[in-house]
């Protein structure tokens, strides 16, 4: 008789090598490779075997006719604004996020919310008792929801009491990686567990219309936890993102085959669970009567939605000698120091012995570099202790040069501003102003500084 060969497979990446080692040559995790069974099929046979026997499928052109797909409206239109407009039936939803942010309170309100409306919804979880995920319920005020509860982590069983029936509209399952499937060999939450449990509940929503939403964990930088392809089996990847110690929550798509991947949903965390932030710009601003030196305003985006957020700047004056740290929260430090440089380089402005301290209020991470304008002009109000007007917002990408460029959709940002009660905006000279705010103009960084400075 043969003997069985097996293989390890990397719980991080997925990665598989033929024998143990200690580190994972592809992702350089340490002690995460864990042995499995591996089925060896001779590829000459397999190539054969694979010619003849299938059936014919049809081809179809780029021409044919394609209607949009139905969605269910959720109720909650933060939601709905995130995943491209409500649920779509036979679809595969992923929800990633840190432990404690919120993904089991916004499923289950999501899930109450449908109930309500006299849709079908099941939640199974794998982690809590039902009458655990029924206290919670209670508590956010969804005790009388129909909402149909059960604790399991056989997706086999979880199949089978599905299948008896008519198929749920939304089935959740919190989470994947307590997921246990008999078909394969393997602990719960192993990259072979988790494939294959994925996989049969995947398929489950393809040929019973039935709408899945998988809760998963992510690692601890910040991606989700188990192999790669289970991104790539499901239909939309939604990200639940938000530091614990602050009350906003983002709901971001990183992946979307029904819709697009630019939209955000914005939510607060209240005592009674998550509620919808219509205005997401309120969480962001400080609210203050005079102008403080060392903050800007700057109208981000988040796909169509305009978001303003303060930006907070402090330098403090070191003794000669002394090494001056530089911290950035909510920015990227390495962006941080190319803006030092250029206002040292090209407006001759001396950072060389100041300490220098950014933050993003709120929490807010900004990745655009259109806030390069507002980062610099709070750099230069703290270091010379001059505040910039409470009623301008900047915003502007500085080049290595000094020059202003342009920035992508400047109107909606600033018809955003002017809504809430900005009247002027510090721009490049191509942006031009709009109803209810004018545009002051800037072609260089020197010409900034100046404005600042009253010079």
């Amino acid at each position: 008789m043969a003997k069985a060969k097996s293989r390890y497979v990397c719980q991080a990446c997925g990665s598989v090598t033929p024998r143990w080692q200690g580190q994972c040559p592809d992702c350089a995790e340490w002690n995460t490779l864990v042995q499995e069974a591996a089925e060896v099929t001779s590829i000459f046979a397999a190539k054969h075997n694979l010619q003849g026997g299938g059936r014919r499928i049809d081809l179809v052109g780029l021409d044919a006719p394609a209607a949009l797909p139905e969605r269910i409206v959720s109720g909650v239109a933060e939601f709905d604004r995130a995943i491209g407009g409500g649920i779509v039936p036979g679809s595969a939803m992923l929800v990633g996020g840190d432990p404690g942010i919120g993904k089991s309170t916004l499923l289950l309100q999501i899930g109450a919310k449908l109930a309500e409306v006299g849709r079908h919804v099941v939640y199974v979880s794998g982690e809590e008792s039902a009458e655990q995920v029924r206290l919670r319920a209670i508590r956010l005020g969804l005790g009388k929801s129909p909402v149909r509860l059960a604790a399991a982590t056989s997706v086999r069983d979880i199949l089978t009491t599905l299948g008896d029936g008519e198929a749920p509209d939304l089935l959740v399952i919190d989470s994947i990686q307590t997921m246990h499937s008999d078909l394969i060999e393997g602990a719960p939450g192993t990259v072979s567990q988790v494939r294959a449990s994925a996989q049969e509940l995947v398929r489950f929503a393809k040929e019973h219309g039935a709408a899945v939403a998988l809760v998963g964990h992510v690692t601890k930088d910040g991606t989700i936890a188990g192999p790669r392809v289970l991104e790539h089996m499901v239909d939309t990847v939604l990200s639940f993102e938000g530091e614990r110690s602050h009350q906003y929550r983002i709901l971001r798509a990183l992946k979307n085959r029904f819709g697009g991947t630019d939209e955000i949903g914005v939510f607060a965390m209240e005592s009674e669970g998550l509620t919808e932030v219509p205005n997401p710009s309120a969480l962001f601003l400080t609210q203050r009567g005079e102008p403080v030196s060392g903050t800007s305003v700057f109208p981000a985006l988040e796909g169509s939605r305009p978001v303003l957020v303060e930006i907070q700047a402090l330098t403090v004056r070191l003794a000669s000698g002394a090494t001056p740290r530089r911290a950035a929260v909510g920015w990227d430090s390495g962006r941080l120091a190319m803006i030092l440089a250029v206002l040292e380089a090209r407006c001759g402005l001396s950072f060389g012995t100041t300490e220098v301290y950014l933050n993003v209020a709120g929490g807010y991470r900004l990745t655009d570099p259109a806030a390069d304008l507002a980062v610099a002009a709070a750099l230069v109000s703290a270091l010379s202790e001059k505040p910039i007007p409470s009623g301008a917002v900047i915003l502007g990408e500085i080049a290595l040069s000094g020059e202003i460029r342009p920035v992508a959709h400047a109107p909606l940002r600033l018809k955003e501003s002017a809504k809430l009660g900005f009247e002027q905006a510090w721009v490049p000279k191509e942006v031009k102003g709009g109803d209810g705010i004018s545009a002051a103009h800037f072609a260089n960084l020197r010409a900034l500084v100046d404005q600042i400075l009253g010079r």
